[in-house]
């Protein structure tokens, strides 16, 4: 009877160990998917703002006096020089020239060992297309310096439409296998092939996921893209869901689809943090069984022993029970803790990951206006044009300031503070905002001071905190029928200070410090993110001063900041 019972809590206790390990081993692995789509999204951003990095480059240079007066015989000198400019500022492997048979009259690298100069190019795919009146996009090996690239091709036309060439630039990618690298990332680019361009293992590079057929190859050849290369197939298979097996070891993996030119951007993940987590959290899980089933043996022993024991031991033995019970509550509360901390970390790690995912693309919209803007201006530069640079090179800087004010959340009070006066840092911030002022038809009445209030601070986080604070007022006055928005600016007590105060919906039943909270709003459904408060508290915070909300009297909220003049934060700081 004693063996049988044995056998039976062998197998219980194996069925409760092998489902507490099966139960955590999804929990966790789910964990690390989440973890791995957020990973995935971050550098599939990355990919595509670097192929649009210059996309517009190439149309501005076949518009350039200098590049159509080259094509068409003059003197290739001076634009072999002025290539060299161009891509010596850029950060660009080379820019060169071709004729309508493909080959290259002038080039950035003219004199140098590898020069293109010389080099006939008509069999690559991107002059083809630019000859016939595209834009030709194409990566692969270079025929002449055998380093990998990425090329983008326009058609040179002259005044009567006549083709006269193709100006190309080539794009050095592995920048993006090196990010990968030093972060530990097992990260796969492939082509429309399923060739391997970027990978964060050498090893893996101008490797197949599948193997290639005859017409394939033969197109690679034609074209030249990969010399030298076997192309032999990788060493990894697809497994069921988001499992693969690549060099022996089983990994999570992930795929995005959606680049251009039918790329894939492949994601791999180790599973060694899952099976760590599901064994500690199952040996966790045994142990409290273990001491319940404890407790249970203990029980019927005592009641079993109970009759032919005396009163004292009777008593001892309970005593001993109480105390291990005593233990197990211990245990369990602790566990309780534990779990709960691990929660509150899940709750911010979701957070952060969304965040990511924000930043990412907050950081690629900006970058293709600010890549257009510099193009202009360089076309502005080469054509003669400079009465709109200064303008366009104001808002180029504010635009690239707005991005890093981004890393505001990982490394605050980054910048240096300098003097900053409220008063020009307010008609700067209505300056911004004046189109939504037009817009809503608010009617804006201004108490600014005839002399500068300095503080010690960065004016462009304070505009922001202004603009954010404006921005809100104006919105939250759009359905109102009075529509007047009040800006006041002052000093009192060693504190200089500016107010906004609007005539719309008010606070509310929100506080404050609730509307503070990341990716909270009051705004509808899809009209905000519900990050303008809180960063716009961080930037306060990092100036030393306080920000304040309230509801007006007669409808309305007045917001209200206070900052240290100059000299108090600067004895503060001593």
């Amino acid at each position: 009877m004693t063996v049988a019972r044995t056998i039976v809590f062998s197998l219980l206790f194996l069925g409760f160990a092998s489902g507490a390990f099966v139960l955590s081993s999804r929990y966790f692995r789910s964990e690390e998917v989440i973890r791995a789509e957020g990973r995935l999204s971050l550098y599939r951003s990355t990919v595509v703002a670097e192929l649009d990095r210059f996309s517009h480059l190439t149309f501005v240079l076949a518009r350039d006096p200098f590049v159509i007066e080259t094509a068409a015989g003059g003197p290739t000198a001076p634009l072999d020089g002025r290539l060299a400019s161009f891509a010596s500022q850029s950060g660009l492997d080379a820019i060169y020239l071709m004729d309508f048979e493909g080959l290259t009259i002038s080039a950035s690298n003219a004199g140098s060992a590898r020069s293109f100069v010389g080099q006939n190019y008509s069999f690559r795919p991107y002059f083809q297309d630019a000859l016939a009146g595209g834009t030709g996009r194409f990566y692969g090996i270079g025929a002449t310096t055998g380093l990998p690239g990425y090329f983008i091709a326009e058609s040179v036309v002259s005044d009567l439409g006549e083709a006269l060439g193709v100006i190309a630039i080539k794009i050095d990618l592995t920048r993006l296998e090196n990010s990968w690298r030093e972060g530990g990332e097992q990260v796969v680019l492939t082509n429309a092939d399923g060739v391997v361009l970027l990978a964060s293992n050498p090893d893996w590079r101008y490797r197949t996921l599948t193997p290639l057929d005859a017409g394939q190859r033969a197109a690679i050849a034609e074209a030249r893209q990969f010399p030298g290369q076997a192309l032999d197939p990788l060493d990894w298979r697809e497994g069921p869901g988001d499992s693969a097996v690549i060099g022996g070891m089983e990994v999570i993996h992930l795929a995005s689809s959606d680049l251009p030119h039918g790329w894939q951007l492949h994601y791999f993940a180790s599973v060694d943090p899952v099976a760590t987590r599901s064994w500690l959290a199952t040996v966790i899980a045994v142990m409290i069984a273990g001491g319940v089933a404890l407790v249970f043996l203990m029980r019927r022993n005592a009641q079993t022993q109970a009759a032919l024991t005396a009163l004292e031991r009777e008593e001892a033995e309970l005593r001993r029970a109480y105390d291990l019970l005593a233990v197990e509550i211990d245990d369990r509360r602790a566990a309780e803790r534990r779990l709960e901390r691990t929660r509150d970390e899940l709750a911010r790690a979701s957070r952060l990951a969304a965040l990511g995912q924000l930043a990412a693309s907050v950081t690629h919209e900006l970058g293709q206006p600010i890549t257009a803007m510099r193009n202009h201006l360089a076309a502005a530069e080469m054509g003669g044009s400079e009465r709109a640079i200064p303008s366009l090179a104001g808002l180029v800087e504010r635009m690239e300031g707005i991005t890093r004010q981004l890393k505001f959340f990982a490394n605050p009070g980054e910048d240096a503070l300098k003097p900053v006066d409220l008063v020009q840092a307010m008609r700067e911030a209505l300056k911004l905002v004046a189109p939504n002022l037009d817009t809503h038809a608010v009617e804006l009445v201004q108490d600014l001071p005839d002399g500068p209030v300095v503080v010690q601070g960065n004016a462009l986080r304070i505009e922001q905190v202004m603009v954010n604070i404006l921005r809100n007022a104006i919105d939250a006055m759009e359905d109102g029928d009075r529509r007047e928005l009040t800006v006041r600016v002052g000093s009192a007590g060693g504190l200089a200070w500016f107010a906004v105060a609007d005539r719309g919906h008010g606070l509310g039943q929100s506080s404050l410090l609730e509307l503070q909270e990341p990716f909270v709003t009051s705004r509808e459904s899809g009209q905000g993110m519900g990050l303008g408060l809180a960063i716009s508290a961080g930037i306060v915070k990092e100036h030393h001063g306080v920000m304040t909300a309230r509801n007006r009297d007669g409808g309305g909220a007045v917001f209200r900041v206070e900052i240290p003049l100059a000299e108090t934060t600067e004895e503060a700081a001593e």
